[in-house]
Formats: structure tokens, sequence, C-alpha cells
């Protein structure tokens, strides 16, 4: 697992920068309706996107959660007095406080079945009735574009996918969150070369193969023998699923019958 206190400092310019964010931020504010005024972004990381959410949309407002403080700290200098430590498992915020909650690239990394159920209880608990929590599924396999990379990597032992599609939602309606759509984007500017590959897996990027062991290395070297070392293969294309929180009944009292 990385170490994001220690990747804060270049976080943004390792995957994609500020044309990723744009389409992120887009692709997300597709699904939240318009007359949102609060919105609850959970793994800010360093507020990259979560600032292009908050300059969207006259009178929306953002506030940022990350757990890492390095990740804070970059986060609060771009949406001042708007950014929170904690922890998304327990989030230190009222029940209904927020009219959208969103977790773009956080469910992937959790340790647990447990935790990612406990993640989105603590996203509907905060959402309003009728509000909407945005999140991003599936991750790793948006990153499998069918390169010689992904050929070489295929074979490295499996991790399980925490963030699978049909988990989260049976987490979401679990909760009482019901699918509300879906939209995808492109992570523009994280195409994989083979030497940004072997970097990554050094630093810890793949759970199952971690750095300074003897199969690591095999798969580095694996990879050191791709051509062309420098040049990207495809973006991976990314998926937002949809929930919304059902209206309170007790808000919408049915009428009566003379």
């Amino acid at each position: 697992m990385l170490d994001y206190d220690k990747e804060a400092d270049r976080y943004d310019a390792l995957r994609g920068g500020e044309p990723r964010a744009a389409a992120a931020a887009h692709a997300v504010l597709g699904l939240v309706p318009h007359g949102t005024r609060s919105l609850l972004d959970l793994a800010c990381g360093t507020g990259i996107v979560t600032r292009r959410l908050a300059a969207a949309r006259e009178g929306l407002r953002v506030t940022g959660v990350d757990l890492a403080p390095a990740m804070v700290r970059h986060a609060a200098a771009r949406l001042p007095g708007a950014v929170v430590r904690a922890d998304s498992r327990r989030l230190p915020f009222a029940d209904g406080r927020f009219d959208a909650v969103t977790t773009v690239w956080l469910l992937h990394l959790l340790g647990s079945a447990d935790d990612v159920r406990t993640v989105v209880g603590e996203c509907a608990r905060v959402l309003r009735p009728g509000g909407v929590y945005v999140t991003t599924v599936d991750k790793a396999a948006a990153h499998n574009v069918g390169s010689d990379i992904d050929a070489v990597l295929a074979d490295r032992p499996p991790s399980p996918a925490r963030d699978a599609a049909a988990t989260v939602e049976a987490c979401a309606r679990a909760h009482g969150l019901l699918p509300a759509g879906q939209a995808r984007f492109t992570g523009l500017g994280q195409g994989r070369s083979p030497r940004r590959t072997i970097a990554d897996l050094r630093r810890g990027w793949f759970v199952t193969l971690p750095p300074d062991t003897p199969l690591a290395e095999r798969f580095a070297a694996r990879l050191a023998a791709l051509p062309d070392q420098d040049r990207p293969r495809p973006d991976p294309v990314f998926t937002l699923r949809a929930f919304r929180k059902p209206p309170d009944p007790a808000a919408f009292p049915a009428p009566r019958i003379p």
C-alpha cells in the first residue's frame, strides 16, 4: 500500500494533474442534481478535484475530508477552511448533513469488505433524504486497457476488488440507497509506460507485489524487457455510480381524503 503522506507532494503530477481532475469533476457533477447546496468529498486527497467541484457551481458548499495529514495540508491550501482530517469510517458530521457525498478513488483502497460496508453506511448516514451518493467502482479493472503491460501484470497474485460494482450496489442497498445513474470519464495522463509501471511497482502501488521482494523484481525485469519503455499506453476509463437516498416520507405526508 502506498504511503499517501509521502505521495502528497508528487501525487498530482503522477496522476494526470489538472486535465484528469477536470474530467473527474465534470463527470461527478453530471450525477449531482442542480440545486445541490452542500457536498462532502471523502478521500479528497490534495483537493485538486474538490476545488473544481466547489468552483463549478455558484452556491455549492464543498467540504473535503482526508485521513493523510500531508494530503489535508495540500487540500486546505486549495480550499481554506473547508477541509477536515477524519477517517471515512467515522465521520464527524451529523446525520443528514449533506445534499451529496462523493468517494472518488476511495473504496478500492479499503482493507476489508467490512470497511467498505462501513464507509458506504457513513455516506448514507450523513446524506439527507433525497440526496445523492456518487462513487467510483471497478478501479483496478479500469487500468486494464489490453496493453502489453497488462499482459505481464496478468500473472501477478490477485487481490480482492473491494469496489466491484455489484458489491458497492449491494452495500448501498443495504443502507437504503437506490441506484440513480452512472457515468464514465477518462483518466487523462494516466496511461502507463513500462518504465513508469516499474517505478510504481517499486513504490508499493501493487498491493500483492510488495517492493523489494524477489517476486516484485521478477515482474520489474519482465516489464523492463518490453519495447517503447517511455511510451504511455492508453489512458484508463473510470466508472462512476450514483445512488439516491429516498425522500423522508414524513416530509411529504399523504393527502387527506375527504
